[in-house]
């Protein structure tokens, strides 16, 4: 059996610039990265934008287990079946981080044959995205640690300085860090972090920026600090808001890439969904909308993180309404929240998948308040038995919703066929979304609604320092944002123990951040680590090059 990277490098790709045609792309409009890459240009997106929009299809999942779902690759899958059932069908993915590249996760482009290529390309720099916005959140750190040492003409409060460094790579070291240590010529010292760049605000702010005067303005109201006298500091403040965004005038542009079969995917952003808002760029969604019949896009880990945040963040300010959601399962993963440990999930237990059953339930439910049809896509594995398959179909009538079998992993677009056409039959339902909450509601109650009706706890707790953040936050004006809950992507709860669909339990906030910039609050539940740490054995150490360039042990 071909692994992911030799089935990539065994592809047909079709040159950027062939795929940007059959889109309707003049060659003018894009700004080629080598032969198989090329960015979107400004042109092309104002230019398109009095355009009717294709259908807009979620794709999300049930909470992730060591089993795996296969997201990702079913995004991609449905993208080519939709173009081998004459559908004109454009995917919109988020780009790799390179900390979960090297980490545990791998690459992130997809799986088997169901892929974005160049695969290696994708996961190892892509466009160099990541290091703008790595570049640009730490051009603000060090304007910062200059203006204290320059004489601190604001009065910025060094144990207030609310932004923190950023890289992208898992290194648990950088989470606490002391700066400006070994004398007055090297600076005032501090306490200071890191964040893994795809947990920056700049990231968050790069995907829901609309064009580069409004990624300005956001950067700028960027909260980075307070002053002795209790002022806030804001971006703007410290002048350098315009040589943030001269390194990031390449990295707004979107990036078009292709499957294995060619189908053409927009590939723009990547914050992670349990730290941040889990979705590609808003413009990289629009452009697939109006690129193609169908745009398909994802969010990350499952309904309760990645589609919340999707729908009441990104859909509120870009304007956008799915006209589809489908629901990522496997029975693997339902054994598996059914309490079957994962060195027994390959065998037959019927039992266990009525048992694990409950989880799809919730995030089936979760998605049907949104007034949008929900099919469940079941990422099909050899060793699923017909009776296991029975118990998801049964589940799936009961709560009126359609069920397709996906075999993209092995077969590409063919295996998806089922589901593109179930997805396509759902785009033509009618629906009605609605947000789950109004913003300008207090911000605890729109923190209970999202608990309540998406967590399905009994309520909300808060810590002090949650109490006086969200004081703070109030008295400086910008309570009527809408909230990005940050918590463990493994439970409904936040409590990474509890799997399937967890009751009577209490949510507890032990912080919460404003992101002014971005436009939401950051709601903190839980050990959440906005810096990952490499694993006992990171895939790095699989990895190698050889001496004619060929790439080994990324997947």
């Amino acid at each position: 059996m071909l692994t992911d990277i030799e089935i990539a490098q065994s592809a047909n790709m079709l040159p950027a610039a062939q795929i940007a045609a059959e889109l309707g792309i003049d060659c003018e409009q894009i700004e080629p990265y080598g032969k198989y890459i090329a960015k979107l240009s400004d042109e092309l997106y104002e230019s398109l934008k009095s355009r009717q929009d294709g259908k807009l299809v979620l794709v999300t999942a049930i909470n992730p287990t060591p089993a795996g779902e296969g997201k990702t690759t079913t995004t991609v899958g449905l993208g080519q079946a939709m173009k081998k059932t004459g559908k004109k069908a454009v995917i919109a993915l988020r780009e790799p981080s390179l900390g979960p590249v090297f980490g545990i996760k791998g690459g992130a482009a997809g799986g088997g044959y169901a892929q974005v290529v160049p695969m290696e390309e994708i996961n190892l720099h892509f466009t160099g995205d990541m290091h703008a916005i790595t570049a640009a959140n730490n051009l603000l750190c060090a304007v910062i640690d200059n203006h204290l040492q320059q004489g601190n003409e604001l009065g910025i409060d060094q144990r207030r300085i609310l932004f923190k460094r950023c890289m992208d790579m898992n290194d648990r070291a950088l989470r606490f860090v002391n700066v400006g240590l070994g004398g007055r010529v090297n600076g005032v010292p501090r306490e200071d972090s890191f964040l893994i760049t795809v947990a920056s605000e700049i990231m968050a702010i790069l995907c829901l920026a609309e064009n580069i005067d409004d990624l300005k303005d956001r950067l700028g109201r960027i909260l980075v600090a307070y002053t002795y006298d209790n002022r806030p500091v804001f971006a703007k403040d410290l002048g350098c808001v315009g040589a943030m965004a001269l390194l990031l005038k390449h990295a707004i542009k979107p990036n078009l890439v292709q499957t294995l079969e060619n189908t053409p995917a927009i590939m723009h952003g990547g914050p992670f969904a349990n730290i941040a808002h889990g979705c590609n760029s808003v413009r990289a969604t629009k452009l697939a909308l109006k690129l193609g019949d169908y745009a398909i896009t994802e969010a990350g880990f499952g309904s309760d993180l990645g589609a919340e945040k999707f729908l009441d963040i990104k859909c509120r300010y870009a304007g956008l309404a799915p006209n589809c959601i489908v629901v990522v399962a496997t029975v693997r993963a339902l054994k598996y929240n059914g309490g079957v440990p994962k060195a027994e999930l390959g065998a037959e237990n019927v039992e266990a998948v009525k048992k694990g059953i409950v989880n799809l339930e919730a995030h089936i439910k979760n998605m049907q308040q949104y007034g949008v049809p929900v099919v469940v896509a079941i990422n099909r594995f050899g060793t699923d038995s017909g009776a296991e398959l029975d118990v998801i179909s049964s589940c799936c009538k009961q709560l009126g919703c359609d069920f397709a079998l996906s075999d993209v992993f092995a077969n590409g677009g063919d295996g998806g066929i089922e589901l593109a056409e179930k997805v396509v039959a759902a785009c033509e339902k009618p629906g009605k979304f609605k947000l789950l909450y109004d913003e300008k509601e207090p911000i605890k109650e729109k923190i209970k609604t999202i608990a309540r009706k998406i967590y399905h706890a009994d309520d909300v707790v808060y810590t002090g320092a949650a109490e006086k953040a969200i004081r703070d936050i109030t008295a400086l004006g910008f309570d009527k944002l809408p909230v990005c809950i940050a918590k463990t992507q493994y439970s409904l709860s936040d409590n990474p123990k509890l799997l399937g669909a967890p009751s009577g339990f209490e949510i507890t906030v032990r912080d919460v951040r404003l992101s002014a910039g971005a436009g939401f609050l950051v709601v903190l539940t839980g050990e959440i680590m906005t810096m990952p740490g490499l694993p006992k054995h990171p895939a790095a150490l699989d990895m190698d090059i050889g001496s004619d360039g060929t790439i080994t042990g990324l997947s």
